[in-house]
């Protein structure tokens, strides 16, 4: 275009407009003229890419503080607008904004669809907390009884943390912030792909949209340095393997004082020598002599809280599961308990002298069919299998 128009008119807004006033009339113009609604209409394209530059300025009270007491020239290379310069002309304002605030009902903060699948979230005024911290993962591996009875654990993780030579303000004792120039204080520059524009954090300034003339000289400007810290954690009861505890604000420190992020810490419970887990109960096998299934009696039977006796009926086979209740793992939030799943097995003697062999020969010839029914029954089945 050979000369510009007046902001105002392009968004068709009067000279004392409101901020919301600049807002809703860009979003309804902005939605008329997409070119994906207009295919082809090179006009179309080129009022879309007007309109951002003109609410780009507007929208922005330092930005049109400097258009409406030097017009177009704030914005051109020497203008007397000198902090907004480059602001206008070229466009830093981000296209899809109105999109974002569509999909996020109007409002500000908050991830929206596009930043999901474009990794947006870094500067754009007032939508989130640029400066936030990164979030950590930590792998935290505990016993099984540590996991039923609950447990505190002090762990050493190396993050980002508040600079102590400047407190976290990333600058130098009478250092102030400056607008970064390569995104004009947005923290987001623009990649242009044909019709499409894809925000991304500005690399200079980190996302946060401004610099410091002075930057602390031991992080660089960051207000964050890498150090170890001690945190303690404590583990609820009833934690299942793969479960994750979020610790607020444990996570790496914000950028110049921004916010910390959070720790999330992923459980892994070890596995145990004698009890398996299903839930909130507990499995485990246990032998019995011969004797003892045959005439009955007490078996001794672990549990995570001592042991117990357990009573067997006579003539129970190798196999059956007796439930213990509320002998099984603490029910995470509660004060329930599971059961105690105990499966027995017979041992056979794997070792007789002759007086034992000729005692048991002289008892197996004394067995009938009706003391082992199971025999009996499979034979049956058997033969009427091969019949």
């Amino acid at each position: 275009m050979a000369s510009k128009r007046d902001y105002y008119e392009v968004l068709q807004v009067p000279k004392d407009a409101s901020a919301e006033d600049i807002k809703r009339s860009y979003r309804k113009l902005a939605v008329k003229f997409h070119p994906d609604k207009n295919p082809g209409d090179a006009s179309a394209e080129d009022k879309f890419k007007e309109l951002g530059e003109a609410y780009d300025v507007l929208f922005d009270d330092q930005k049109r503080a400097a258009y409406d007491r030097y017009g177009h020239a704030a914005f051109t290379q020497g203008g007397g607008g000198g902090r907004g310069a480059g602001a206008g002309a070229g466009g830093s304002h981000d296209p899809f904004d109105i999109f974002r605030e569509v999909f996020n009902g109007g409002g500000g903060g908050g991830e929206n669809i596009f930043e999901q699948f474009f990794g947006g979230g870094g500067g754009g005024g007032g939508r989130g907390d640029r400066n936030r911290g990164e979030d950590l993962r930590y792998d935290l591996q505990i016993s099984l009884e540590e996991a039923a009875s609950g447990c505190e654990k002090d762990i050493e993780v190396s993050k980002r943390d508040r600079c102590g030579g400047c407190s976290g303000s990333g600058g130098e004792q009478g250092s102030k912030a400056v607008i970064c120039r390569d995104c004009g204080g947005r923290g987001q520059v623009l990649s242009s792909r044909g019709f499409f524009q894809m925000a991304q954090t500005c690399g200079r300034c980190r996302g946060t949209g401004q610099l410091l003339d002075k930057p602390c000289k031991k992080c660089g400007g960051e207000g964050r340095s890498t150090q170890p810290s001690q945190i303690k954690l404590k583990i609820p009861k009833g934690i299942e393997d793969g479960m994750k505890l979020r610790s607020t604000g444990q996570g790496e420190a914000g950028v110049r004082g921004g916010p910390n992020g959070d720790l999330y810490v992923v459980m892994h419970v070890k596995e145990h020598s004698i009890f398996d887990r299903d839930g909130s109960d507990l499995m485990c096998k246990v032998p019995i002599s011969f004797t003892t299934a045959t005439l009955g009696g007490e078996v001794t039977v672990p549990t995570l809280s001592g042991r117990v006796q357990l009573k067997v009926a006579a003539g129970t086979q190798s196999g059956t599961t007796f439930k213990l209740r509320g002998k099984g793992m603490p029910e995470l939030n509660s004060s329930l308990h599971g059961d105690l799943l105990v499966q027995v097995i017979v041992e056979v003697p794997s070792k007789l002298d002759a007086e034992q062999r000729k005692k048991l020969e002289e008892f197996a010839a004394s067995m009938g069919e009706e003391n082992s029914p199971m025999h009996k029954s499979f034979f049956e089945k058997a033969r009427e299998f091969f019949s």
